[in-house]
């Protein structure tokens, strides 16, 4: 996506909004939106965000093209005083964000645009595009590796991935979820994180025998020898046949960096320890046992809880494609518009839904830590004028069931602000970390979280509450239009 113009990836309303936008003369009205989620993924008890620098390339690279242009006159649905607007069509506005692998939970703003609603409006499918297939991805991840209890967990999924950029970018959601390395060689370019692989069925099949494929390939790759062994037979063939290439390599005193055997397919727990048991009697405790086949956070955790001995797992499919839960849902939502003195008006959106009623107003995010531990107590969405002091009590209550509260005393907790600046009236002011350093950002923000919310099932909902302010504003708001409905 790096350098390429992905301005018509965008709804055809988008566009014919604007087009009414302008011929209604409030295209220049600012307004601001928030991009949010309502549902934890894979029934998870947190999500990370990411995306973000994905979304800084799209808002740079935003212009229309001539053939764009054109392409739109021959859909008879504009007028040509519209068409001529979208030439000089570019990114005005400001962008605040959750950086990328921050923990975040639904309802929070994890982009607040404040734009006119030329722009805002038409930016909405490409952000939200964007910011849900990573975010799911990296979700997944992050699960994946907390099942693995600190194995190593290799992305293998670009195979099966949607097409092209979904195994891409996918990739690269999955390394910053928590993946060592991937197995896609472009995400490995693009985005200078490690690669990683062994060998097909196909190599040994392409051999007289395995032991002769197995020989071939130590020859070609001595210091990172993994033989997947399950082509014939596992135990009586593959794992004794590497074993025999492992001591033909300590003979010649060639020393491996890494050095192991790959499971397929069967059950990887029997095989496993059996292999653990043949490979320590051969006088190999550091051979490593990696295993793939239909992996996920279910299936490792249970492999855990059966004793496997596999230490290196190769995950496809099933993260790749967030096989159980194959959208974020992420949504875009206006919140607010400026009126005539540039004082921004809350806006709010009713619902026979509780879940699509949404916080109005301009808002920020306070993140608050148990000063003791570090880990987080709750989150609080405020409104952006409001302000907080670890110096002073602190009153948290849930928005819903109001009886339900935290008071926390000076000392007790530490404040952050989660979202920061992006854009700043139409010009990028961030500098985006690699992603590796985002990697390690994001695990710093896993440690933050209790144990009991990275359950894999019914895990603890961390509270996300709205201050006084807003949730007085709120309240008062939904009274006014269920009275003016009812008059």
């Amino acid at each position: 996506m790096s350098g390429l113009n992905l301005t018509l990836l965008t709804d055809l309303y988008q566009l014919t909004m604007m087009q009414g936008y302008r011929e209604a003369n409030v295209k220049n009205n600012v307004v601001v939106f928030d991009l949010f989620y309502r549902t934890n993924p894979s029934n998870s008890g947190f999500a990370i965000a990411a995306g973000l620098q994905q979304v800084i390339e799209y808002i740079e690279n935003l212009s229309f093209s001539n053939e764009d242009i054109d392409y739109l006159r021959t859909t008879n649905l504009f007028n040509e005083d519209f068409l001529q607007d979208l030439k000089n069509f570019r990114f005005t506005g400001d962008i605040y964000a959750v950086p990328e692998g921050t923990v975040v939970f639904p309802k929070e703003p994890l982009l607040r645009i404040k734009a006119p609603i030329f722009e805002a409006q038409f930016i909405e499918t490409a952000l939200l595009n964007i910011v849900n297939h990573q975010s799911l991805i990296a979700t997944k991840a992050a699960r994946v590796c907390w099942a693995a209890e600190g194995d190593t967990v290799l992305e293998f999924g670009l195979r099966r991935a949607q097409g092209p950029d979904a195994g891409i970018y996918g990739a690269r959601a999955a390394i910053i979820g928590g993946c060592a390395s991937t197995s896609n060689v472009l995400a490995g370019q693009l985005f200078n994180v490690p690669i990683s692989g062994t060998h097909a069925h196909s190599w040994v099949m392409s051999f007289p025998d395995e032991l002769t494929a197995f020989r071939e390939y130590a020859k070609v790759f001595p210091n990172t020898c993994i033989l997947l062994v399950d082509t014939y037979d596992t135990l009586k063939s593959g794992v004794p046949n590497a074993i025999k290439v492992f001591k033909e390599l300590k003979e010649k005193n060639i020393k491996p960096k890494l050095m192991g055997i790959r499971l397929d397919s069967g059950d990887l727990a029997y095989l496993s320890k059996k292999a653990r048991e043949m490979l320590d009697q051969a006088g190999f405790p550091e051979a490593v046992i990696s295993a793939s086949s239909d992996l996920d956070e279910y299936l490792i955790a249970d492999l855990k809880r059966q004793g496997a001995k596999i230490n290196v797992w190769g995950v496809g499919t099933r993260l790749i494609t967030s096989k159980d839960c194959p959208a974020f849902g992420g949504v875009y939502k206006l919140s607010a518009e400026a009126d005539k003195d540039g004082n921004f008006i809350p806006k709010i959106k009713l619902s026979e839904n509780p879940d699509k009623v949404t916080n109005p107003g301009v808002k920020k995010i306070i993140r608050v830590y148990d000063k003791t531990t570090g880990k987080i107590k709750a989150d609080l969405i405020a409104l952006e004028d409001e302000s907080f002091s670890e110096k002073e009590p602190l009153r948290l209550f849930d928005p819903v069931n109001t009886w339900k509260q935290m008071k926390l005393k000076p000392g007790e907790f530490s404040l952050r602000e989660l979202l920061v600046p992006v854009f700043i009236n139409g010009k990028c002011v961030y500098q985006s970390p690699s992603v590796m350093e985002i990697r390690s950002y994001c695990q710093q923000e896993l440690s933050t979280l209790w144990d009991e919310c990275r359950r894999l099932t019914n895990p603890h909902i961390l509270p996300v509450d709205l201050s006084q302010k807003l949730y007085d504003l709120k309240k008062k708001m939904i009274d006014e239009i269920r009275q003016s409905n009812a008059d």
